[in-house]
């Protein structure tokens, strides 16, 4: 969106056409997000994932659900992430209560997935502690040989996650740092967005 992007009266549509410019100027992963979580103690957690989904009803990325990140957002049932597109110098904040997508939809990512990455889901016990490499490397191996021959289905520990946005929050760099910014909030994922300038 080349134009003013703080006349938009809708977040996804700006989203997704500053998205589509990401995909042309960053060199690497466009959908790269910083993924931000609380543990039961309060205390935050920030790592990044990839964006594999998107739609009028939220931002979806896919993780092990017995992991550190897992286990931190479904104890909260909430999360937020952050865009940083360092070539287009903008960002995009996103927070709100999250859902678990349907087995369908997990089912059918994980399928579009390389062979080798879905062998990995079922070897990887994410954030536990590794003994070695080897350890990871021979779990894979029999994995792999368990999987020879077929599809390799989706671990039920491994699903997407979708979160629900209440606040999106764009930001564009300007001169002599008078950056812009406009968020969008809404009381609930079914509510209407109420638009808001803010000073940088």
């Amino acid at each position: 969106m080349t134009g003013d992007f703080t006349e938009a009266d809708e977040p996804f549509a700006l989203f997704e056409s500053w998205m589509g410019e990401a995909k042309a100027s960053e060199i690497n992963d466009p959908n790269g997000m910083a993924l931000a979580s609380t543990d039961a103690d309060g205390m935050p957690n920030v790592r990044m994932v990839l964006l594999k989904g998107l739609d009028a009803r939220g931002f979806v990325f896919y993780t092990n659900t017995q992991s550190q990140k897992g286990n931190e957002i479904l104890g909260s049932m909430k999360a937020a992430v952050l865009f940083h597109w360092k070539s287009l110098r903008r960002q995009v904040r996103v927070r709100g209560p999250v859902e678990l997508v349907t087995d369908a939809e997990a089912d059918a990512y994980f399928q579009s997935r390389p062979r080798d990455s879905r062998i990995g889901a079922w070897a990887s016990q994410q954030s536990r502690p590794l003994e070695s490499r080897f350890a990871l490397e021979k779990a894979a191996a029999l994995y792999a040989a368990k999987y020879a021959i077929g599809d390799i289905p989706r671990p039920p520990h491994w699903t997407g996650i979708r979160i629900r946005p209440t606040y999106i929050e764009f930001w564009k760099d300007g001169a002599f740092r008078l950056h812009d910014r406009v968020v969008f909030r809404r009381p609930e994922p079914s509510g209407d967005w109420t638009k808001t300038r803010l000073y940088p």
